[in-house]
C-alpha cells in the first residue's frame, strides 16, 4: 500500500491520474484519453516541449526479472501520437537490457516467445496508425505472453472514481462480478456476491453492521421493469429504505467494503480521499482493511486526514510537495529524521503530520 500525503495541488490527483490515463489508453485509446484531458496543452508540464513519459518498473511474480515498461507520447496537429514505446528486460546478472519490444510511430518489432532473448527471432510489425499502443494490439496474441501479461495487467486496474450518486442509481438487473469505477453497478455486485459468494457478502455486512448503528441488511431486488434496487434494512424498523434516501456515507462506506473483499480483486486499485463522506472514526478501520487487502493487490491512496493517517505505517506514506520552481518533489515518511524515533515511542503519523514533523507539504509553510 502506498498513500499520497500533501497540500492541495501539490500533485496527489496527477500521480493517480496517470494510472487512471494509462488504463484509458488501453480500454477506449490513446486518442480519447487524451483529449479527455485536454491534449498536449494541459497534459504536459507548463512550458515544457518534451513528450510526455510514462515508465513502469513491474515483476510478474515474486523473483522473476525486473521489466521495465517505456511510453512517450507527443502531439502533432492536435492528434497524439507513441515517440517511442518499449519493454525490455535484464535476465541476466551482466550486460544492458534487452528490448524485446521497440516501436515508433507506429513502426516497430517485438520478439515472441515464453522468454524473448537475443537469439530468438524479431519480427517487424507495422500498426495501422501511429497513435496505436503496441503492447494493446500485440498483448492479444498468444505468442507475445510477456507483452499480453503486461496488457492484462494494465486493462485490470480498478482506479476508483466512487460516487455515492452514482451507487444510487438502479441499474438493469444482473449479477456483475466487480464494481465500476464510479459505482453505479453497486446493486449488481450485491446480487453477484448474494448468488455466488454469501459468506464474502456477510462478512460485508458484519463490517458495515459494526460501523453503521442500526443497518441489518443490505438488499437487492429485482423490479417488475427489469432494473434493480438496492435498499437498505435498518433492524429496529419492518420495512427497509431505498438507496436513494440512504446518507451518502452509508453508500461509499458499502461500496469500499465490497472493493476491498471482492473475491477475485484487480491487480491494482486506487482510491482517491475515502475520508469524504466518512466520519473520521471509521477511517482508523478502514486503513487497516485496505493493509489486509494488499494481501491480495496493491493499493495507492490519496488523503487529507490524520485520522486515516494513524493506522499507517511510515513506509506506507509519501509526501508530496511542490519546490520553488513548481515542479513535485516527493519523499517518504520513513526517510524523514525523528520520523521513526516518534514511532517507536508510541507516537502516530497523523499527530507528527499535523504537528509539522514532516518538515515539507505544509500548505501555510510551503
Amino acid at each position: 500500500m502506498t498513500v499520497l500525503l500533501g497540500p492541495n495541488g501539490s500533485g496527489k490527483s496527477t500521480v493517480f491520474d496517470v494510472f487512471a490515463f494509462l488504463a484509458e489508453c488501453f480500454e477506449s485509446g490513446l486518442r480519447r484519453a487524451w483529449d479527455r484531458r485536454g491534449r498536449a496543452k494541459e497534459l504536459k508540464t507548463r512550458d515544457a516541449e518534451d513528450a510526455v513519459a510514462i515508465e513502469i518498473k513491474y515483476r510478474e511474480r515474486p523473483k522473476t526479472p525486473l521489466i521495465t515498461y517505456h511510453l512517450s507520447i507527443d502531439e502533432e496537429k492536435g492528434a497524439p501520437f507513441v515517440v517511442r514505446e518499449s519493454l525490455s528486460w535484464k535476465r541476466k546478472r551482466y550486460g544492458a537490457p534487452f528490448r524485446f519490444l521497440d516501436f515508433h510511430r507506429g513502426q516497430g518489432e517485438a520478439t515472441s516467445g515464453e522468454i524473448p532473448d537475443e537469439d530468438d527471432e524479431r519480427v517487424d510489425t507495422p500498426l495501422k496508425s501511429p497513435d496505436l499502443l503496441a503492447v494493446n494490439a500485440l498483448g492479444q496474441f498468444q505468442e507475445h505472453p510477456r507483452v499480453a501479461a503486461l496488457r492484462d495487467f494494465i486493462m485490470g486496474w480498478h482506479v476508483s472514481y466512487l460516487s455515492a450518486e452514482s451507487t444510487r442509481s438502479q441499474p438493469e438487473a444482473g449479477p456483475h462480478e466487480h464494481l465500476t469505477r464510479s459505482g453505479e453497478n453497486l446493486a449488481n455486485v450485491i446480487q453477484y456476491l448474494d448468488e455466488q459468494h454469501p459468506k464474502r457478502l456477510e462478512r460485508i455486512f458484519d463490517t458495515l453492521r459494526a460501523r453503521v448503528p442500526l443497518i441489518d441488511r443490505v438488499l437487492a431486488e429485482a423490479m417488475p421493469d427489469g432494473r434493480l434496487l438496492l435498499q437498505f434494512k435498518d433492524a429496529p424498523f419492518k420495512h427497509p429504505v431505498m438507496a436513494r434516501f440512504a446518507s451518502d456515507g452509508t453508500l461509499k462506506m458499502l461500496a469500499y467494503l465490497v472493493l476491498l473483499y471482492d473475491p477475485d480483486p484487480p491487480a491494482f486499485i486506487g482510491i482517491e480521499e475515502p475520508e469524504n463522506f466518512l466520519h473520521p472514526r471509521l477511517l482508523y478501520d478502514l486503513a487497516e482493511e485496505c493493509r489486509e487487502a494488499t494481501a491480495r493487490t496493491q493499493l495507492l491512496v490519496t488523503t487529507h486526514s490524520p485520522f486515516f493517517l494513524d493506522a499507517l505505517r511510515p513506509k506506507e506514506v509519501r509526501i508530496l510537495w511542490r519546490n520553488t520552481d513548481g515542479y513535485t518533489q516527493t519523499r517518504c515518511t520513513n526517510d524523514v529524521p525523528g520520523v521513526s524515533k516518534f514511532i517507536e515511542a508510541g507516537a502516530q503519523l497523523g499527530d507528527l503530520w499535523m504537528e509539522r514533523h514532516f518538515g515539507e507539504g505544509d500548505p501555510l509553510t510551503g
